[in-house]
C-alpha cells in the first residue's frame, strides 16, 4: 500500500492563517466597523439619548446607564456587533470600564440568536416554536449573569 502523503506543518499553518484572515475580514470586521458607524449615527441623532432614557429604568437594575440596551441589541444580531457596539459607546464616554465588566458576559449568553436561528436551528429541523424559548433563555441567562456581575464589580 502507498502511504498518504503527510503535509507538511509550515502548509497547515499557511492554510489555518488564510481561514483566519477570510474570517477576519468577512465577518468580524465589517460587524464590528457596523456597530461603530450606528453608534455613531444613533449619538449624532440623538436617537441615543433617547433609547438610554427608554431603556435606564430596567437597565439601572443592574448596574448600567440606559444606553447598555444598545449593545444586548447588538448581541442579538451578532456578538461582533455587540462588542463593537460596547467599544463605541466606551470610546463615545457612555460606558465605563466596570461597565463593560457587566456587559461582557451577557454578550456572549445570549450568543447571536438571530445568526443562529437561521445557520442551524433552520438546518437541523427545530420547530419554529421553539425559537422564542430558545433566545428568551439566552436573554436571561444575559440578565441574571449581568446582575451577578454588578454584584462583584
Amino acid at each position: 500500500m502507498a502511504e498518504a502523503s503527510k503535509k507538511m506543518i509550515t502548509d497547515i499553518f499557511v492554510e489555518g492563517a488564510r481561514k483566519g484572515w477570510n474570517a477576519g475580514a468577512m465577518s468580524i470586521i465589517p460587524n464590528i466597523m457596523m456597530a461603530f458607524i450606528l453608534i455613531k449615527a444613533l449619538n449624532v441623532t440623538g436617537a441615543l439619548s433617547v433609547l438610554g432614557i427608554l431603556f435606564e429604568p430596567m437597565m439601572t437594575l443592574v448596574g448600567l446607564p440606559g444606553e447598555g440596551a444598545a449593545v444586548l441589541m447588538g448581541a442579538l444580531m451578532s456578538m461582533g456587533g455587540g462588542v463593537g457596539i460596547l467599544v463605541g459607546l466606551f470610546s463615545e464616554g457612555l460606558l465605563a470600564g466596570e461597565h463593560i465588566s457587566i456587559l461582557a458576559p451577557a454578550i456572549y449568553l445570549m450568543g447571536s440568536p438571530a445568526q443562529y436561528v437561521g445557520r442551524i436551528l433552520g438546518v437541523v429541523g427545530t420547530k419554529g416554536s421553539l425559537y422564542p424559548v430558545m433566545i428568551a433563555i439566552g436573554i436571561i441567562n444575559a440578565f441574571i449573569a449581568m446582575f451577578l456581575m454588578n454584584l462583584f464589580v
